[in-house]
Order: structure tokens, then sequence, then C-alpha cells
């Protein structure tokens, strides 16, 4: 199968979403599909076997981190002389939105995936007022699709809520070779304590932007006796949570990577996500895998990764008292710890990215036959890879079954 790929985001940028892209990419390419990638900001040409088209781009104000995509005749060649079977865009906001469009227009299946719940976001960033607004376009651009996915659950109903029609499930995955509690390293509980590896170490990963709500952290570390609190990742919002958190015991580790990224969950005690405005926490997720039971907010998609009382503990929205009592409970009760980190990482387990992609492929068969049944078009020879036939012309299409 041949999939056009609109995202806002992408390398070298480093985020859930990203992630999320590139393990699909990954497997997409070893399952014999070919995705063409379109991106805006200075992403490689190539990622595996996959080309990467590149979109002229502009920066948010109020978020400068992230570009947006604007649409361009090079970009739409790319996408006619790829050919693609179905479009896939992500976020269909910004650019992802762009995509849907070119789907409509040129008559292709098309599916979208919901990976950040953007209304909630203007609130936290301060533009609240263009909330209502934002939550019709999304609505409007999903609805262009034949398939909606989200990531969690929790989101599925809140897409259905705002509208959203033929809403699926993408199933979770985690990189479980990559993050493990073997991964664990002196030297680096060393760098993320500041030297002061005996103490007990609460990790964060994320992007450092006011919606993931880290001021959360600071009563708490500022509350619990010898324990020191690392801050992985970048931001626009870094500058600022230093200065509130100067004069705690807090390190502000910058980003990491691959298996420097794996060895900072494995050396933590407890991983903390205050976040409210997750579709679904893919460091949480990560944190599990590496054995580290989780301590975060009950919204959004965090239920969906984290099973309060067993795989970690979640407080109120907003309750910094609780999430403080959540964090002192498992940083003081060792054996809690242990159980708890025991069935995050038998959870991690049984979500590989293979299954997770594998259920996304079968998406984009569904997407695929939809747009068929709804243009009235008949179905042609089955092609042997993918189960999907193709007409003279036009993109693939499941073979009309009895």
């Amino acid at each position: 199968m041949r999939i056009a790929l609109y995202t806002d985001v992408f390398l070298p940028n480093v985020d859930g979403v990203v992630t999320r892209v590139l393990r699909t990419l990954d497997e997409l390419g070893e399952l014999g599909h070919e995705v063409l990638v379109l991106t805006p900001g200075r992403p490689p040409g190539t990622y595996g076997p996959h080309r990467v088209a590149r979109a002229r781009s502009v920066t948010f104000p109020w978020y400068p981190d992230i570009r947006g995509g604007l649409p361009t005749v090079g970009v739409e060649r790319a996408v006619t002389a790829f050919r693609p079977d179905v479009v896939h865009a992500v976020n269909p906001v910004w650019f992802g939105a762009w995509g849907t469009l070119s789907a409509r227009w040129r008559d292709l299946p098309l599916l979208a995936s919901f990976h950040t719940d953007v209304p909630q976001y203007m609130s936290a960033l301060g533009l609240g007022p263009l909330r209502g607004a934002v939550e019709q376009w999304i609505r409007a651009t999903h609805n262009l699709a034949q398939v909606n996915l989200c990531t969690s659950g929790p989101m599925v109903e809140r897409a259905a809520r705002m509208g959203l029609r033929d809403v699926a499930l993408w199933p979770k995955g985690v990189d479980t070779r990559l993050f493990s509690p073997e991964k664990a390293s002196p030297a680096m509980r060393a760098r993320l304590t500041d030297g002061h590896p005996g103490e007990r170490l609460v990790l964060s990963v994320g992007r450092l932007s006011k919606e993931k709500n880290l001021e959360a952290l600071l009563q708490p570390i500022r509350q619990l006796p010898g324990t020191r609190l690392a801050v992985v990742g970048t931001g626009p919002h870094r500058a600022e949570l230093e200065t509130r958190f100067a004069g705690t015991p807090t390190t502000f580790v910058g980003p990491l990577s691959g298996e420097e990224l794996a060895a900072a969950y494995a050396s933590a005690d407890v991983f903390a996500f205050p976040s409210t405005t997750e579709t679904l926490g893919l460091v949480a997720l990560e944190s599990l895998a590496s054995g580290v039971p989780v301590v975060g907010a009950r919204a959004g998609g965090i239920p969906f990764a984290v099973d309060d009382g067993r795989t970690g503990l979640l407080a109120a929205p907003g309750d910094v008292v609780e999430l403080t009592a959540h964090l002192a409970r498992l940083l003081d009760d060792g054996p809690l710890r242990d159980r708890m980190g025991g069935a995050g990482r038998a959870d991690a387990e049984a979500h590989g990215w293979r299954s997770a992609t594998e259920a996304l492929v079968a998406s984009y068969e569904q997407a695929v036959e939809r747009h068929r049944v709804r243009r009235g078009r008949p179905g042609g020879p089955v092609h042997s890879r993918t189960g999907l036939s193709r007409g003279s012309g036009t993109p693939y299409r499941l073979r009309a079954r009895a």
C-alpha cells in the first residue's frame, strides 16, 4: 500500500506524536508498505525506505517550537508523482488539515488521526476565546475522513462528543526492547541527581510547555525530603521553569534520546506526569516499560496508559496535595514501587508497535473500502501483499465480498 502522510511534527523535533509516527514508519516499511511523509520544518530527505517531502512553514508566536506547514505546488507534485492509495492526516488542524483537503480534491481514501487535544491546549496557552472556532474546524476536517483514529479510549469518547464521526481506537504501542528495567545506569542516576545518586529520584520527561503543567511538581519537590527531580526535555517554557524551580533540588537535563533516554527512565524511582491535556501519554508507557511506576493526573488519556492502583497512582487534575501524597507513598514504599513497576512492565510487553501498526493498516483498508462503497465503485483483482485491489487509474480497493 502507498500512503501519503501529512504531519505538522516530524524530525528533528521529538515528542510523543513524532515517536508514534517514527515507530509506525519503521513497522510499515517492514510490512512492505511505502510512505511519502509531507511535513514542514527541516526534516531529513528520507526516513528508512520512505521519502520525506518538505513543505514551507511559518512559526506561531505563541508556540515558536512548532512550525505550521504551508501548501505548495512542490508538495502536491510530490503527491501526484507518488500516486497514493490512501492519505493519512495526522492532527488535521494546520498542515494536516491541508492533507484532508488534498485527499478530498483528489478523491482519495482518507484516514485522520487525533493526537493532540488542541482546544484544551488553547485554554492552557491563554487562547481560550478561540476554542470554539478551533473545535468547529477540527470537526470539519476530521469529518472529511472515512476513518478517524484516537490513541486512547478516553479520547475516542472525547472525539465523539466533539462530533467526529467514524471514530475508532489506534492501539497504544511502546518499544519494549529499547525501554527496559535492564537499562538502569549508575552513571545516568548520578547525572540526573546532579551527583547525589543516593537520594530519591523523581523523573519528568517531555516537552517543556505550559500545557504540561510542570509547575505542579514545585510543591512536591519542596516538601519531600531527600528527593530530587530530574526534568528531561526542552521547549518554549524551559527558561521560565528553570526560574520557578531555582533553589530546589531540580536538574534540567535537556533533551535525551535513544539509549540515554532509556537509561534515564530505568534509573529513576518514580515518574511524575502532572499534565491534564494528554490524549495518551507515550512517556508514561515508556516509563512503565522501564519498570518505573507513574504518578499522574486522572485526566485525558492518562488513565488509558496507567492502571490506577496497579501500575501507578493518579490524582485529581490540579490537586497538588494528592499528587504530593502519591509521590510520597511510592517513594517511601519500596515493595509497592517494585510491584507497580513489575506490573507496568508486564502491561507494556503486551503492546508492541507491530500489533499497533497492523491495526492501523486494517484501518487504512477500512478507509479504502468505505471510500469505494460511497463512490459506488466496483472491486478489482486482489493485491498479493495487502489483500487490496487496484483498478485502472484508481487507488487500491478491497475486493468486494458476497
